[in-house]
């Protein structure tokens, strides 16, 4: 009798219960088709699933699964049956991710990323013959692939095409072998989420209703947004902007709009993509308040990204029981691939993965496909990858049937419509009359002080007012200023706020502040930008250092917010004398420089008008090499930008995918985290119990701990890390096995009650406090 040919053994228990791999294939090609359908490409999933595994029917993969022989590739004779099948043109598409589904999309042609080059695996590669039950993939007559409509691109679409084709088939996959795992230990995943759309849209009109009642100019004027914007949704799917000044209300009136244009379109989530980190959490509670669900609403940012998950060959089931008693296990899968109808993520997070090669980023795109996608502060696109981001973006809207809505306070001219040269096309405007809107809500004066300003003068104008915001440029400078404002150590009327302090103290700290204002109390509060986006606080008076307009506009959103003093608010706009200390991080010096050269030609800060003039020169005078200026590949001549190099290799598709995913890195000194000793209020030990359940040698699923540690954590540069390390402030627990993941500082005087982390010197100590 022959053997069986099996595509997935189970540990201890007998060949009866494996998994064919007949049955392997034809399920995920089956799962891959139907996630490709909102966008066309059913057929070739259907395709890329039926061969991923082609390589498993290898006797020698056959040894190794009995446990008979040494492990081997299974990954490539797929994409080399798809390669001859198909041809070299929809044929060699499809093998790239079939070929990459678990070690990622290769470059096509050179080596590059670590891994060999797609031309050379498949010139390498004899695939054993599969068997007539085994062999499910449609015929070559049969086969079809996505409508190419107007505006595609050999250069951009069809390498697009090939990384979501890539996702339907990670996901199949992964979700597969999760589906028979789970059934050998007869279990059921819990994923997915029961409400629809049409629920949420419904429970988010019973929240807006408890504010129609709401009085006021402001109030009123948020109403008629509410009302304008929601009538637009019945537009068609594609490019929208929703141009609000800060204050108007955007929020919740563009999740108000995504979740009507989503119901009439029949499209199947709210993508809401944040450029910042630190306002990721309020926001998806925002929503979540809204929409009356917290299951509803997938939070993912680098505080859920739980690692590489089932790639390189781990099984899924290795960790789905870890964390599964407090929801964590859940929250996992669904940050996975995206499977909620509403997704708070940051800006890093959604672009990185679109230009990424590895599975785990790639594994959610398909998601992307049929959603809409809110880009919230869309003015804060970074500038070097600029024209790739805006690519993708139409080509999302092109080929995917995504409508993407660019909502900011201050619109960028990156259409074609404002006069950008490579900008969007047909992008339409929901608010009501933009110009009239920014009049109408014009609840302060802007002043620019002419002369730098020192610190010690600065401080005196903060001590002056009894309530006061000071945003300045970066951490050191807050810090410093608010020492010099204070009155001592614990000052409750002196405040500040920066990604210096955990989450868990932020949010301390803005509930006191807000509670102080409410009350007519002193606060003077110096911080820096993350204060800018989504905090909901209003001062009669800002101070805000030279940054680029937008920044300053944001600013201006934290004063009189809600229109509620009997006059208007006052801002004021300063630079410091010129120090190292004093400067913006080197990516936003260039926003400042443009910014303060068109305030010595425009007297309104905030006006429409010299918001378009800074980002027309912003954007237009930089050729395109300083809009797509990543350097793509390695050697003494890296190709400059990353769409050209999509240009130059499209030719035979060796498109560069590793290459490129290399080079796209918004971040590009990755902040890593530290475990700091806040003591909330409501539980001062919970920090000191979770790092005593992480010493316990007896736990060997973390999970669950990662997760509650993550209020408690604060970022820092990794050299930064090092130096705590080196020092004996900072110490790394079970490192052995869990490498450094987990980052303790044992040295707890250098965690402020007022500015929170203070690493510049890792040897400072107050006393032996031995806090763990």
């Amino acid at each position: 009798m022959t053997e069986n040919v099996y595509a997935h053994s189970v540990s201890g228990q007998s060949e009866d219960v494996w998994e064919l791999l007949a049955d392997h294939l034809k399920a995920v090609a089956a799962k891959a088709a139907r996630l490709a359908e909102p966008f066309g490409g059913g057929v070739m999933a259907e395709a890329m699933g039926a061969l991923h595994d082609a390589g498993k029917a290898n006797p020698a993969f056959q040894a190794y699964i009995r446990g008979l022989g040494p492990g081997v590739d299974h990954s490539t004779a797929g994409a080399v049956i798809a390669a001859e099948r198909y041809g070299p043109v929809l044929g060699r598409m499809m093998a790239f991710g079939i070929a990459g589904h678990h070690a990622g999309l290769a470059n096509g042609r050179v080596p590059g990323g670590g891994l060999s080059s797609l031309s050379d695996r498949l010139a390498g590669c004899r695939p054993h013959r599969l068997t007539a039950e085994q062999d499910v993939a449609p015929a070559a007559a049969t086969l079809t692939a996505p409508v190419l409509s107007e505006g595609f691109t050999h250069s951009f679409s069809l390498p697009f095409l090939i990384r979501m084709l890539f996702s339907c088939l990670i996901d199949a996959d992964r979700l597969e072998t999760e589906r028979f795992d789970a059934g050998t230990r007869k279990e059921k995943v819990d994923r997915g989420c029961p409400l629809t759309i049409g629920d949420l849209r419904g429970r988010l009109d019973r929240h807006l209703s408890q504010f129609d009642a709401a009085s006021g100019p402001v109030n009123a004027l948020r109403a008629e947004v509410l009302a304008a914007v929601r009538a637009g949704s019945e537009q068609a799917p594609g490019l929208f902007s929703l141009t609000v000044p800060t204050g108007g209300g955007k929020t919740l009136a563009s999740l108000a709009f995504a979740l009507d244009h989503a119901e009439r379109h029949n499209l199947r989530r709210v993508i809401y993509v944040i450029p910042f980190t630190s306002i990721v959490e309020q926001t998806a509670d925002v929503f979540r308040t809204a929409l009356g669900d917290r299951d509803a609403v997938l939070e993912h940012h680098s505080g859920f990204d739980f690692g590489p998950g089932p790639d390189k060959g781990k099984r899924a089931s290795d960790d789905s029981e870890e964390e599964g008693r407090d929801g964590i296990a859940k929250l996992r899968r669904a940050a996975e691939n995206w499977d909620r109808p509403i997704v708070v993520t940051t800006a890093v997070q959604f672009f990185e993965s679109l230009f990424s090669n590895r599975t785990s980023p790639c594994r959610k795109l398909h998601a992307i496909a049929g959603s809409v996608v809110i880009l919230d502060e869309a003015q804060t696109l970074p500038l070097k990858y600029l024209l790739p981001c805006l690519e993708a973006l139409r080509e999302l809207a092109r080929g995917y049937r995504t409508s993407v809505v660019l909502c900011t306070a201050t619109q960028p001219a990156v259409t074609v419509e404002s006069g950008f040269k490579g900008g969007l096309e047909a992008v339409r405007e929901l608010a009501p009359d933009p110009q009239g809107l920014y009049r109408r809500l014009k609840r302060v004066t802007v002043e620019r002080i002419r002369e730098p300003l020192g610190d010690e003068e600065l401080a005196e104008r903060l001590r002056a007012e009894r309530q006061v915001l000071c945003i300045v440029n970066n951490r050191r400078h807050a810090r410093d200023l608010l020492r010099r404002v204070s009155n001592g150590p614990n000052d409750p009327e002196s405040r500040h706020l920066s990604t210096c302090l955990c989450a868990a103290h932020r949010r301390a700290e803005l509930a006191a502040i807000r509670k102080d204002l409410k009350r007519g109390a002193p606060v003077r509060l110096v911080a820096t930008s993350l204060v800018e986006a989504g905090v909901d606080f209003s001062f009669p008076t800002v101070y805000r250092a030279m940054a680029g307009l937008d920044s300053i506009a944001q600013a201006a959103g934290r004063c009189n917010r809600d229109g509620e003093l009997p006059e208007l608010g006052r801002v004021f706009v300063f630079s410091s004398p010129d120090s190292e200390n004093r400067k913006p991080p080197p990516e936003l010096s260039q926003f400042a420089e443009v910014a303060a050269s068109i305030l010595r030609t425009h007297d309104d800060p905030l006006g429409l008008d010299t918001i378009r003039a800074y980002f027309q020169r912003l954007y237009w005078q930089r050729g395109r090499e300083e809009l797509d200026a990543a350097l793509v590949g390695e050697g003494s001549e890296p190709i400059k930008g990353i769409l050209e190099a999509l240009r130059l290799y499209q030719r035979g598709q060796d498109y560069p995918f590793a290459d490129i995913a290399k080079a796209f890195r918004i971040i590009e000194s990755p902040l890593v985290p530290v475990i700091v000793p806040y003591r909330p209020a409501d539980d001062p030990d919970i920090v000191h119990r979770l790092v005593g359940a992480l010493r316990n040698p007896n736990i060997e699923k973390v999970g669950g701990i990662a997760r509650a540690f993550q209020p408690y954590l604060v970022q820092i540069p990794r050299g930064a890390r090092n130096a705590l390390i080196a020092a004996g402030a900072a110490e790394y627990v079970r490192r052995d096995e869990f490498g450094e993941q987990f980052a303790l500082l044992v040295n707890g005087d250098l965690y402020h009650p007022d500015v929170g982390l203070d690493w510049e010197d890792p040897t400072f100590r107050k006393i032996e406090t031995g806090i763990f």
